[in-house]
C-alpha cells in the first residue's frame, strides 16, 4: 500500500509537470516528445523550469501536508490557499480557484467557492483518497474541501468519482474504471454519461485524435475527467500514457495529473519512469509526504 501511495502522489506530480508547458495549447499528438520541457516564451508557465509542476500539485501537497500535520480543516485550507495566492505563488491557477481566492482576500469569513464546473477542483481528491481507509469518509471530506473553491454539484460528483477511482485502484478492487464510472453516473448523470461515452469510444478502437474531438479537452470537468478515463483505458504502457496525456492539448496539466495519479495508485512507484522521477521538482518532499499520509491511513485503520 505504501508503494501505491507514493506512486499515486509522485505520478500525479510527474503528469502535471509533463503537461505544464502544453497547458492551453493545441493537441500535439503527432509530434510528441517524451520528457520534460519548458513552456514557450509568453506562456503563463514560462517562468517554470522543465520538471516543475503547476497549481494542481501545489493544492495536492497543501492539503496533504495539513492532513499529515493533523491540522486540516476546510478553514485552514482556505487560508493557506489565500496566502499562496496573495504571494503570487499559485502557478497559473484555474479561473474558478482564482475567483474563490479573490473572495477570500475580500473576506475570509464569507463563503468563497463559486458555482463552477471547471476541473480545478479535482486535485483535492488525491490526499483524501490516500489518507482515509473508509471510502465514504474520504469522499465526504474531499467534497467539503472542494467547496472552498467549487460549489457546483457536478464538481462534487467529479471529486467523488476521482476519490473512488483512486481508492479502488489503491485497494486492488477489480475494474476500478468501470466502478468509478458507475459512481459518476449515480451522482451526476451527465458526467457519468460523458465518461461512459469516452470508454465506449476507447473500446471501439477509435483513434485518439478523433476521440478527442468528440470528448473534448478543455478546463471543464465534463471534458477533463472523461478524456483521462479514455487515456488510462487506452494506454497501458506508462511512458505512452504520460506522454499522450501531456500532449493532448487544452487542460494538459490536469489531464496529466489525473493519469499519473491513477497510474501510480494502480501499479505503484515502479510504473513511474525513473528518468522522470529523478528531475521532478520536490520529489523527496512529495515522497516523504506520501509516507506520512500512509501513516495517517494506518492510524485511522486501527
Amino acid at each position: 500500500m505504501l508503494d501505491k501511495t507514493k506512486g499515486c502522489m509522485l505520478g500525479a506530480a510527474v503528469g502535471d509537470a509533463l503537461g505544464m508547458p502544453n497547458e492551453s495549447t493545441m493537441p500535439n499528438i503527432n509530434k510528441m516528445r517524451y520528457g520534460y520541457r519548458k513552456a514557450y516564451r509568453g506562456h503563463p508557465n514560462d517562468a517554470l523550469s522543465a520538471g516543475q509542476f503547476t497549481d494542481d500539485t501545489q493544492m495536492m501537497v497543501l492539503i496533504g501536508t495539513l492532513l499529515a500535520d493533523g491540522r486540516y480543516t476546510d478553514e485552514r485550507y482556505a487560508l493557506a490557499l489565500k496566502e499562496f495566492y496573495l504571494r503570487g505563488a499559485l502557478r497559473f491557477p484555474d479561473g474558478s480557484v482564482a475567483v474563490a481566492c479573490d473572495h477570500l482576500v475580500k473576506d475570509d469569513r464569507a463563503p468563497s467557492g463559486v458555482k463552477s464546473t471547471t476541473a480545478g477542483c479535482l486535485p483535492v481528491a488525491v490526499p483524501f483518497a490516500l489518507a482515509y481507509p473508509d471510502l465514504n469518509e474520504a469522499t465526504e471530506r474531499a467534497v467539503r474541501a472542494c467547496n472552498v473553491t467549487h460549489t457546483h454539484p457536478a464538481a462534487h460528483a467529479a471529486v467523488s468519482t476521482l476519490v473512488a477511482l483512486l481508492y479502488y485502484a489503491l485497494h486492488g478492487i477489480a475494474d476500478p474504471v468501470a466502478k468509478a464510472q458507475q459512481r459518476a453516473r449515480n451522482e451526476d448523470d451527465l458526467l457519468g454519461s460523458k465518461i461512459r461515452t469516452a470508454l465506449v469510444l476507447e473500446k471501439e478502437g477509435m483513434e485518439t485524435e478523433i476521440a478527442l474531438l468528440k470528448i473534448g479537452n478543455d478546463v471543464s470537468l465534463y471534458h477533463t475527467l472523461p478524456i483521462a478515463f479514455f487515456l488510462i483505458s487506452r494506454y497501458s504502457h506508462p511512458p505512452d500514457l504520460l506522454t499522450v496525456a501531456a500532449n493532448i492539448g487544452g487542460n494538459t496539466d490536469t489531464i496529466g495529473f489525473l493519469c499519473g495519479a491513477y497510474l501510480g495508485a494502480m501499479h505503484g512507484m515502479g510504473a513511474i519512469p525513473e528518468d522522470l522521477l529523478t528531475p521532478l521538482e520536490d520529489r523527496q518532499r512529495i515522497e516523504l509526504l506520501a509516507e506520512r499520509l500512509k501513516n495517517l491511513y494506518d492510524l485511522k485503520s486501527e
